[in-house]
């Protein structure tokens, strides 16, 4: 099937279901606030170096990997789920696939939304923090901050949370939202959980980065008009680049144009009722012979007229006469010989 017939079809695919925007409710709010407490407990006992501190040098030290050694070929592909370079591609196709087939830009630029906020606020963290990693632990009992490090909160955990929870966030229907609500929620537990047993990250950094990449998606109703504004933009800039575009090839001589020149589209063309250059007009050039060629001696169209005004007789107005009053375009007499045994037109009939 060729290219432009797929787009023409995607073109008339109907318009989806008007889609709800969700806002922000009272449980929503709820949730976000218990979030955000959450969050900040976790960062203060990590401050203080408090019992969390020694859970995660007690489950560091467990070694996880070395326990359970079969393990580790399948989840080092498991925790590329929470990579932010595969996993953003993999969404982002998916999402513009259905911003094409609704003609809204809003599942793209929700994603891009939810991708810099996370980028903002756990990078920030991370900076301003300095945690270094299990592996380049220096002292046992230590919280490892402002070493340098840049592992507080999980990265991959906070992005697996997003990443994939924003399929839950933009699904069109109650079900397919608790389906993939719950789809979002394993992915996430299990990249948190592999990263512990890989031992590249604590587990308050796992709990922290959990915390994280929820809080960004219960605040995004907060972004909603923001997305809706840059979408009306972007629509309005594709639109004024149409209108700038909008221009057809005029045919010259016509209108008054000059060759080569530019009309745009939906203008009307005056077509001349003498082309120029002509001695008479087109509507003069009538059969002369109702039994021969329609055209049979009149004077050839292009006679007198420029060059490069001859590709464009075609367009020259002629009337338009009744059916019964149209010359027969067949010559004089008919092309077939006369055939005497079958008592045709062209023989006399026998004597009988």
């Amino acid at each position: 099937m060729r290219i432009d017939r797929i787009f023409a079809r995607l073109d008339r695919e109907p318009e989806p279901p008007k889609i709800e925007i969700p806002r922000m409710s009272g449980t929503r709010k709820v949730l976000f606030g218990s979030t955000l407490a959450f969050y900040l407990a976790i960062v203060w006992a990590v401050l203080l170096s408090s019992w969390l501190v020694l859970l995660d040098w007690k489950v560091m030290l467990f070694r996880a990997y070395e326990q359970w050694p079969e393990l580790h070929a399948f989840l080092d592909y498991l925790v590329v789920l929470g990579q932010r370079g595969p996993t953003a591609v993999m969404v982002a196709a998916w999402l513009g696939w259905r911003s094409w087939r609704q003609h809204t830009l809003r599942p793209l630029l929700t994603l891009a939304t939810s991708l810099l906020l996370l980028n903002v606020t756990v990078g920030a963290v991370k900076i301003g923090l300095g945690r270094l990693g299990p592996h380049y632990a220096t002292q046992i009992g230590s919280a490892e901050l402002y070493a340098g490090g840049d592992i507080f909160p999980s990265g991959h955990t906070a992005n697996a949370v997003v990443t994939w929870g924003i399929l839950a966030y933009l699904a069109t229907t109650p079900r397919a939202r608790r389906w993939l609500s719950v789809l979002s929620a394993v992915v996430a537990l299990s990249v948190g959980a592999t990263t512990v047993y890989l031992g590249t990250h604590w587990l308050s950094d796992v709990l922290l980065g959990w915390a994280a990449g929820l809080l960004i998606l219960l605040a995004l109703p907060w972004f909603e008009p923001l997305i809706g504004r840059a979408e009306a933009f972007v629509f309005a800039v594709r639109e004024r680049w149409r209108s700038r575009g909008a221009f057809v090839p005029a045919v010259p001589g016509f209108s008054g144009g000059v060759p080569g020149a530019a009309v745009p589209a939906g203008a009307a063309v005056t077509v001349p009722a003498v082309l120029p250059g002509a001695t008479e007009p087109a509507a003069a050039r009538e059969p002369v012979s109702a039994g021969g060629s329609r055209y049979a001696g009149t004077r050839p169209a292009s006679q007198g007229v420029p060059a490069h005004l001859q590709a464009s007789a075609h367009l020259q107005a002629r009337p338009h006469a009744a059916r019964s009053e149209r010359p027969s375009v067949a010559p004089a007499g008919s092309r077939r010989p006369p055939q005497p045994h079958k008592g045709g037109t062209h023989a006399p009939h026998a004597t009988r």
